[in-house]
């Protein structure tokens, strides 16, 4: 696969000379061209060119579905199947799994459609330029939980195989990934690609002659009860669905891939709404499989092989050595097991402090107005990542997923109720998304109040403090809080607080003929590069003879002194400014 810069000019060279008079500038020329570079296969707070995606609609898919081999799936699986038995573990998955997939729809055809991450998305569906910070800084928490629930999940296999003490072991996980995270999407692109056959077969070739050999593995399976009375209940399901809706955040990982996605067009529409369909929503339908996987893997340690062995079964490390000794020689199956744990934990754990990176340095930049580089960011992830490893998080992963699921639902529920509602149905928020600097005001109440209130009652609830005949349903309270609350607050502040401007200056179009954004490329007066149309706007500095400048989005970012912000302007009803905002 081959890959085009989007800024290609050589700084330095006449050519890349700023037109304007770069001595009174008060952006850091250096900084911005020193951002431009940094960033070209990150775009961590920029739209990604048409020219840097190069990749087919098949390739971006199956790279997006090779970080979701992870492990804590069947760890989810396997506790709550212990907690609750069987059937409401299942039933718990499939109604976790149904609802973040109608969660994903809206949030993923954005990213896949429009090439933007998922704070680009949040700015203009409901949170502001700079209100969208508070949403990335959540996923910037469940970037580093997971690396290190994930990474206590190798350094105890490393334990189990080496003899290598914990602490070094959370170490080692830490550090292996460091190599591959610095080098951006074409280094994870070649190592999901090339890892996914050989997890696949280490995983599911073992199972499938468990389920295919011995019958009573599987109806050990279907009646086990776990720490409850059996019976099945809608308070249980809810229970088991909350550890589950924790994992809601890994839809913004699969958005970090595809974003990536090539235009959309007459020639491969097929292939591409495949790829969307099973890279975005549709990762849950093989996380949700995976932990059904870990309920069964738990039930067939705890009946068949070692009934002794209690919440030990929730651990991968246990379910998949004990598995493989029951079908190979000690030495091999711990041999086996170790690969295939290593494997599952760089795959995932790249992604993740990939990802981390990416919201670190976003909300970084925008707070700072200065870009230090992605790199110093990937080890912040890692260092917090850690920190939560010898803490010894993993001991506590149900209470730390089931508190999190509950910001982490009301975050997301937040922006896609804004965009399928406030942009779909009432057509209050602006429909193309919006994410550059100027043309956004600073903070939007609709999506901050509807995150916040959900967020806390949803929280109270958890504590107890309705009682504890509610406390089981307290993500449903965060879900139906954001859905309700979105549209409301959109429609009391008559979207007001959506655009700050109507027109970016810039008399061509943003989307081509298929409604693809454009690729036509514009000169950034402050740095010197070309951008694709998308990321650039009239500069409010205009050049030597008068004329129309451009800027980038990514130096409006670093201006800390709004020298090339266009004023606001004076805007018309919602519904009216949305039509003139359709026709452009």
């Amino acid at each position: 696969m081959t890959h085009a810069r989007n800024a290609v000019v050589t700084p330095g060279s006449d050519d890349s000379r700023t037109q304007g008079a770069l001595g009174d500038a008060t952006v850091s020329t250096d900084n911005a061209r020193a951002a431009a570079e940094d960033s070209l296969e990150d775009y961590a707070f920029r739209y990604v060119p048409r020219t840097f995606r190069r990749w087919s609609a098949a390739s971006v898919g199956a790279t997006a579905l090779g970080s979701i081999a992870f492990l804590a799936d069947f760890s989810i699986g396997a506790s709550i199947g212990i907690d609750h038995g069987t059937a409401n573990a299942v039933l718990g998955i499939l109604f976790a799994s149904i609802i973040i997939v109608i969660v994903g729809v809206p949030v993923a055809y954005y990213a896949a459609r429009y090439n933007l991450d998922l704070d680009l998305i949040a700015r203009g569906s409901g949170f502001g330029y700079y209100g969208s910070i508070l949403t990335t800084v959540v996923f910037a928490g469940f970037t580093c939980i997971f690396f290190a629930l994930e990474g206590a999940i190798m350094a105890q296999g490393l334990q189990v195989a080496t003899k290598l003490p914990l602490w070094l072991g959370y170490l080692l996980s830490t550090l292996v990934v460091i190599p591959i995270v610095i080098y951006g999407m074409r280094a994870l692109e070649r190592l999901q690609v090339w890892t996914t056959p050989l997890w696949l077969a280490l995983a599911l070739l073992p199972l499938l002659w468990i389920v295919v050999s011995d019958p009573e593995a599987v109806r050990a399976f279907t009646s086990f009860t776990g720490d409850s009375d059996g019976s099945v209940s809608f308070g249980a399901v809810v229970s088991s669905a909350a550890v589950c809706f924790a994992l809601t955040p890994q839809l913004a990982e699969q958005i970090d891939y595809i974003r990536a996605m090539p235009p959309r067009t007459p020639s491969n529409v097929r292939s591409w709404w495949t790829s969307f369909a099973f890279a975005g929503p549709g990762w849950v339908i093989f996380s949700g499989t995976k932990q059904v996987i870990g309920v069964f893997l738990a039930v067939y340690l705890l009946v068949k092989v070692e009934p002794a062995l209690g919440h030990q079964a929730t651990q991968p490390v246990k379910q998949f050595v004990m598995m493989y000794q029951t079908l190979l020689p000690d030495w091999l199956a711990i041999v086996l097991a170790l690969v295939l744990i290593v494997v599952a934990q760089v795959k995932i754990n790249v992604t993740n402090a990939y990802s981390g990176s990416l919201a670190w340095s976003n909300v970084f930049t925008r707070v700072a107005k200065h870009y230090p580089g992605r790199t110093i960011f990937v080890l912040v992830n890692l260092v917090i990542a850690y920190v939560l490893m010898m803490l010894d998080v993993f001991t506590l992963i149900s209470f730390v997923l089931s508190l999190y699921a509950n910001v982490v639902m009301a975050w997301l529920v937040t922006i896609a109720t804004d965009i399928a509602i406030n942009k779909w149905v009432l057509r209050i928020s602006p429909r193309f998304p919006e994410f550059r600097r100027g043309m956004l005001h600073d903070w939007n109440p609709v999506g901050l109040v509807s995150v916040g209130l959900a967020s806390v009652l949803s929280l109270l609830a958890f504590a107890g403090v309705f009682g504890a005949s509610v406390k089981p349903f307290s993500v449903l309270i965060a879900i139906g809080v954001g859905v309700v609350t979105t549209p409301a607050m959109a429609l009391a502040t008559r979207g007001r607080y959506y655009l700050r401007r109507r027109s970016d200056g810039i008399d061509s179009p943003r989307f081509d003929d298929h409604g693809n954004p454009s690729g036509e490329r514009l000169r950034c007066h402050v740095t010197g590069y070309t951008f694709e149309r998308p990321d650039m706007l009239a500069s409010a500095e205009r050049g030597p003879h008068g004329e129309v400048q451009y800027v980038s989005s990514l130096a409006l970012t670093l201006d800390d002194r709004d020298h090339y912000v266009l004023p606001p302007e004076v805007t018309g009803p919602p519904r009216r400014a949305a039509a003139r905002q359709r026709e452009t």
